[in-house]
């Protein structure tokens, strides 16, 4: 199973124009919002029209402008799943997942909604309507509703985006078991990194409607390819550098020199390294050790961020460089915090990328 796509389509004060080919499996498209991930997912389903490209999967045309060619969304079998889910309201749940089977028996379509019922665990509530169940059993029945036409391509638009915590864990691993028995392909759409690396083989890093990276999820996030893409990918230290060596680039911001185990090519770009690779600096560590000053630190049920300034002690808690995430039992063990930490900036996850 193998997606095509590359379309251009401009909107008062917007352009998307991008070009990315999907196999099969889950790809995740993570961006931060009115990067253009909903518009691709629109584009792809035949809701909105882009206005130059072409758009197919496995050798079958869904958009192609050159040969006027413009599927309607019901011919493109394909299954989505949006954000607030857009369960129909006066429609029961059995009927709402029966939408879009018209084309069957009656006898196979009560067989593939009793099936689809049973599977995710909703047969309980199939008399009910949308508003008569929780958010997790709405999803759950929009995702139902998604595959009840055995679609070739599943778009995903945020769906765990209205689902608190615990739900949303739940729902994750549910959909993950479901997801792996489907044999098409899936466009899952986010601007967590977490539901990203979560749920997804490989990304495409969206921005300002332009693919910023692409890749396994591994390689995206140990060495991001742009400065857009480590950003999106949550790296807070990140800092325009200079390479002084193969393996060290200065970064005049923060007035330090930083080893990396990547080769660097470039004679000017950005380095950065995420904040859970850096830690106060343990006996035996060498090079990329530092004295640094806590100007503040922000405390969460398992983990306290330390901003830090590297040279000198800060004159405010905004006067930082560089952030530190720790484990809560690591920060009781930091003594007095007038003095300057020696910091360890782990070189094997330092990168380098010119842009």
């Amino acid at each position: 199973m193998e997606l095509s796509i590359d379309i251009e389509k401009t909107l008062p004060g917007f352009s998307l124009k991008l070009k990315l080919d999907c196999t099969q499996g889950i790809i995740g498209i993570l961006g931060a919002s009115g990067s253009g991930k909903s518009m691709l997912l629109n584009c792809v389903a035949g809701l909105i029209r882009p206005d130059k490209g072409h758009i197919s999967l496995d050798g079958r045309t869904f958009f192609d402008s050159a040969k006027k060619i413009n599927l309607s969304p019901q011919s493109r079998k394909t299954g989505i799943l949006f954000q607030n889910y857009a369960l129909f309201p006066h429609m029961t749940i059995r009927d709402n997942i029966a939408f879009g089977l018209d084309g069957l028996d009656k006898k196979e379509k009560s067989e593939r909604v009793n099936r689809l019922l049973e599977r995710f665990r909703i047969a309980d509530f199939a008399g009910r309507y949308p508003a008569q169940i929780s958010g997790g059993q709405q999803q759950r029945a929009a995702l139902a509703r998604a595959l009840a036409v055995e679609p070739d391509i599943l778009l995903l638009d945020e769906p765990f985006s209205a689902l608190d915590q615990y739900l949303k864990q739940q729902l994750m691993k549910d959909m993950l078991e479901t997801l792996r028995d489907y044999n098409g392909c899936t466009l899952f759409v986010t601007h967590n990194m977490e539901e990203a690396f979560r749920m997804c083989d490989r990304l495409a890093i969206i921005s300002g409607g332009r693919i910023e990276a692409s890749g396994s999820k591994q390689d995206i996030f140990r060495r991001p390819p742009t400065c857009a893409s480590a950003v999106i990918t949550g790296c807070k230290n990140i800092k325009e550098a200079q390479r002084v060596s193969d393996h060290e680039a200065f970064i005049p911001d923060w007035g330090i020199t930083l080893v990396t185990c990547m080769k660097i090519e470039q004679d000017k770009g950005y380095a950065g390294v995420r904040a859970n690779h850096v830690r106060p600096a343990e006996i035996g560590d060498t090079g990329n050790c530092f004295p640094a000053w806590i100007a503040d630190e922000i405390e969460a049920p398992f983990t306290t961020t330390l901003y830090l300034k590297f040279g000198a002690k800060p004159s405010s808690k905004d006067d930082f460089h560089i952030q530190c995430e720790i484990k809560n039992d690591h920060r009781a063990n930091i003594g007095d915090v007038s003095q300057p930490l020696s910091i360890f900036v782990d070189p094997q996850h330092v990168f380098f990328t010119e842009r």
